[in-house]
């Protein structure tokens, strides 16, 4: 009997022994299903975020792509719209366009007008400094009398060039002559349009000079034209005058700077001796030397760069050199940004002044305004500007620049003096009207 109960008793046992080993199995097991579970629902919501945060990347990607797009279209508009007034012909549209084109730039950020180019478009067009227009009087003004003298400049768009250069041979001329009204026209209708557009500055061009003397009354006109010579802007010149000369009792257009051209390299005159002596004179001064021997001894050269030009007008500039040598002005040489003549291509003339052993270059521009030509081609730094290719020779120990006008040059502002006092005596290109 109690064999029998010990039997039971264990077996009793056995069984509560198995029924909690599986109970513990099953509550392993519950553990691992849940820890399974949580492992999953992790790696889902770990899923999701990562989705969300591709989705914003590409959102953002997306987004930036359309600003940019956004930036370069309202970039591309300005380029238009300058693109459309970078034209020589002026048109009943042009101060719309002006006005547009000023007011589009203007509502661009800074980031979107670095992105302005077109086919004559950039962001120096309204964005770079070149000085107060304030200081500079267009001279349109009407009700001026019986008696004009219209000073006629090429033009530039450097507002310190214009008010200094083409504005000290317009008051040197009303000072000389107080009884004539002094008046301005540019030939360059490129150069009006972006003074206009970006300093509201309207300056006449020819037609619009000429008619304004005839609304005015004028009787007696005289043109003198700031040009260097009788190039291809002073033959327009003088088309533009025939088409009015018969409005006025008398017309007179006086001599270009230069004077008369002559039939070779090897021709002359007063005129180029003046402004030799003056330019160099002015030169010296600048760099701060006693006279051009001491410039020589030195080792120093001067080198002057003007426009040049394809017109007949073009040996000028040779003229030029053997006024110089003339002068005895051993290192002086001129140069043209066109290169014509030839041997006043920057390369030729480089070769020259290296030949003459000289090993200081100061390099200063032959042209009435201290413009674009004299700030870019000249001075800039880019490769291809004067500066920068005479320092690439590796044959000179030091380049300086000048960028000065001659029109703020008081001996070169006498020359123009003496040209309009010869025209009003009778000695001009151009005569009575008929």
């Amino acid at each position: 009997m109690k064999k029998k109960l010990v039997v039971a008793l264990i077996s009793a046992a056995m069984v509560t022994s198995m029924l909690g080993a599986c109970g513990s199995s099953n509550t392993s097991s519950s553990s691992a299903g849940s820890t399974a579970t949580s492992s999953v629902s992790a790696s889902s919501a770990s899923e999701k975020d990562t989705t969300a945060a591709s989705s914003s990347v590409s959102a953002s990607s997306a987004s930036e792509e359309v600003s940019a797009d956004a930036d370069q279209e309202a970039a591309d508009k300005v380029a238009d719209l300058i693109d459309a007034i970078y034209v020589q012909e002026r048109n009943e549209n042009t101060d719309e366009q002006c006005a547009a084109a000023k007011e589009a730039w203007d509502a661009l950020t800074d980031a979107q007008k670095e992105l302005v180019e077109g086919e004559n478009a950039d962001p120096d067009y309204f964005g770079r400094d070149t000085g107060d227009a304030s200081k500079d009087d267009p001279l349109n003004g009407d009700e001026i009398g019986e008696n004009e003298l219209l000073v006629v400049s090429f033009g530039t768009s450097f507002n310190d060039s214009r008010a200094e250069d083409i504005g000290g041979i317009e008051k040197a001329l009303q000072t000389a002559y107080p009884d004539w009204s002094v008046r301005r026209a540019f030939t360059a209708q490129i150069i009006i349009n972006h003074v206009q557009a970006r300093d509201d500055e309207k300056i006449d061009n020819m037609d619009q000079a000429l008619e304004r003397a005839v609304n005015n009354g004028v009787k007696n006109l005289i043109i003198q034209p700031t040009h260097l010579m009788h190039g291809a802007e002073y033959d327009e010149l003088k088309e533009a005058v025939d088409n009015y000369k018969d409005k006025f009792e008398s017309v007179t257009i006086a001599e270009p700077l230069l004077g008369e051209v002559g039939d070779d390299a090897t021709v002359i005159n007063d005129d180029k001796k003046a402004v030799a002596e003056a330019i160099t004179a002015q030169a010296v001064e600048s760099s701060s030397y006693d006279s051009l021997d001491a410039a020589e001894a030195d080792g120093t050269a001067f080198v002057f760069m003007g426009h040049g030009t394809s017109h007949t007008a073009k040996i000028s500039y040779s003229q030029m050199q053997t006024q110089m040598n003339e002068l005895g002005y051993k290192n002086v040489f001129i140069g043209t940004v066109e290169g014509e003549p030839e041997e006043t291509s920057c390369e030729n003339v480089i070769e020259a002044v290296k030949a003459a052993g000289y090993k200081k270059v100061v390099l200063r521009p032959l042209m009435v305004v201290a413009g674009d030509h004299a700030n870019n081609d000249m001075a800039g730094d880019d490769d291809d500007s004067w500066k920068s290719q005479f320092e690439a020779s590796g044959a000179f120990d030091e380049i300086d620049t000048q960028i000065e006008g001659l029109g703020r040059i008081d001996a070169i502002e006498q020359l123009y003096v003496q040209h309009t006092q010869a025209a009003m005596d009778g000695n001009g290109v151009q005569d009575d009207a008929e």
